[in-house]
């Protein structure tokens, strides 16, 4: 029986600590990370966003990603704990 809590506990911490993870950031991260960040974004939709960045520069809010196709408030909405936007780097 005691394997049972000890395995009931791990799970626990296991999925604490998933669902504290740092928010990530949408100016810097790649595809893999924004998929995992996000909830209803796969690989595609991901890459994307990471597309749109490259072209036209970084976003200023969490917002602006409805302007990536298929990305709308709904989604945003259901992410936006997980998201920040930190600053663009200058060079």
């Amino acid at each position: 029986m005691k394997w049972f809590y000890a395995t009931v506990l791990s799970l626990f911490f296991a999925v604490s600590a998933v669902v504290h993870a740092a928010p990530v950031d949408i100016n810097t991260a790649d595809a893999k990370a924004l998929a995992s960040a996000m909830t209803g974004v796969g690989q595609k939709r991901a890459q994307m966003i990471v597309d749109y960045r490259v072209k036209y520069g970084p976003f200023k809010s969490v917002d602006e990603l409805t302007k990536v196709k298929g990305v709308g408030n709904a989604t945003i909405d259901k992410n936006r704990a997980n998201l920040v936007v930190g600053k663009p780097n200058v060079k």
